[in-house]
């Protein structure tokens, strides 16, 4: 038994007893949606999100949250219809469980300016919601992942939308968040797998 193993009995565990509810959530591809979509998630404790800007209107987010109960996750799958969003609940779902929860993204031949960081967020309730009120409306958001290891930070990768005469107003913003980060743009594993065509 090792450490890759214990969290995948975790994780099963987790689905397994109901604590775990997996959604597929539809919104639309554009700026102030991703801020809208995690306002729904409220308080929740959020065990995973990914994200990558797709080139329809419709941007597919992969969520995990931890839920009370069934009645719980079927309320927060409500919740999300009610704001607008498809969302399908995958939480039954053994490919998604299995697979597809670690194959989310992709490369995109639309998305121009990206710029790709790592952050440390706190493992707090709020921290994603202060790092979004000051982002949002400003820069889009163009890849998304992130995922609960149990740890005090948690690892966040992040691809913004930002015009080449914006980026030192960029770094400034995220200096003011006071979040750990580091560029990753050139990062030859962002490069092969997940970076623009082009």
């Amino acid at each position: 038994m090792n450490f890759d193993r214990i969290r995948f009995v975790c994780e099963q565990t987790e689905l397994g007893e109901g604590r775990e509810a997996i959604f597929d959530c539809a919104i639309p591809e554009g700026p102030g949606s991703f801020s809208k979509f995690i306002e729904k998630l409220g308080r929740n404790n959020v065990t995973e999100f990914n994200y990558r800007m797709s080139e329809g209107l419709l941007a597919h987010i992969f969520v995990g949250v931890s839920v009370k109960d069934i009645a719980a996750r079927k309320a927060l799958q409500k919740s999300f219809r009610s704001a607008g969003f498809h969302c399908i609940d995958l939480s039954d779902n053994a490919l998604a469980k299995e697979h597809v929860r670690h194959m989310v993204g992709g490369r995109s031949a639309s998305i121009v300016n990206e710029i790709v960081y790592s952050f440390e967020f706190p493992e707090k309730p709020g921290a994603l919601m202060k790092f979004l009120s000051v982002i949002a409306g400003r820069w889009n958001i163009s890849l998304f992942h992130y995922r609960n290891h149990g740890a005090d930070h948690g690892k966040v990768l992040a691809g913004f939308q930002v015009p080449k005469e914006e980026r030192e107003e960029f770094i400034k913003v995220l200096d003011e968040i006071g979040y750990k980060y580091s560029d990753v743009t050139k990062d030859p594993a962002y490069k092969y797998f997940l970076g623009t065509r082009r």
